[in-house]
């Protein structure tokens, strides 16, 4: 739900004036308020982590998971005049140079949206767009009700091309590590 006032634009210095208490993004200097994630969600997101986090340790990537303030600068923005504030649920950075604060500052390598129908619309559009203008490598959504994955990677001509759809019972390999295979199997289990 967007914040009431949507003739402004917000930036990340006014999100750091919020309550603590509330999770908020802003995309385009739009505010949405953000929904506790189900049950559902959280085990999903925990498993890709999980995976993730496995085959990361001892290597120079991270894997981190909301709540993360991602701030993706458009135009040479600053930090606190970004006006896309993102609360991804997992995202893998390999350059740790915008790491800062309760976040990033900068373009992650991956991201993954586990959706809901409450943030369908802001996953598959909304985000979908933003992080494909900023140049994200790979972006995954992840619908559990479905229980299938869209992988949407990055072209030379800087455009997600057409996504590879899985279900719960195949495997992901991972572009950027082309060593990694996530296997869903474990991921959509018990939900």
């Amino acid at each position: 739900m967007p914040l009431s006032e949507e003739s402004k634009k917000y930036t990340y210095a006014d999100y750091l004036t919020w309550p603590d208490d509330e999770r908020w993004e802003i995309i385009d200097g739009i505010a949405y308020m953000q929904a506790a994630p189900t049950w559902q969600h959280q085990a999903v997101v925990l498993e890709l982590a999980r995976q993730f986090a496995d085959y990361l340790r001892g290597k120079s990537c991270m894997v981190f998971t909301a709540p993360f303030d991602l701030r993706l600068p458009e135009e040479n923005e600053k930090d606190e005049d970004t006006k896309n504030v993102l609360q991804p649920d997992i995202v893998v950075i390999c350059n740790k140079d915008g790491l800062k604060g309760t976040g990033y500052y900068g373009i992650p390598d991956l991201i993954i949206e586990v959706t809901s129908p409450s943030t369908s619309r802001k996953d598959r559009l909304l985000k979908f767009n933003k992080y494909e203008k900023v140049g994200v490598k790979e972006y995954w959504i992840v619908d559990p009700d479905g229980k299938f994955v869209s992988v949407f990677t990055l072209q030379e001509n800087k455009r997600y091309g057409r996504p590879e759809l899985y279900s719960d019972k195949d495997k992901i390999k991972v572009s950027i590590f082309p060593d990694l295979v996530i296997d869903l199997e474990p991921v959509f289990a018990g939900i």
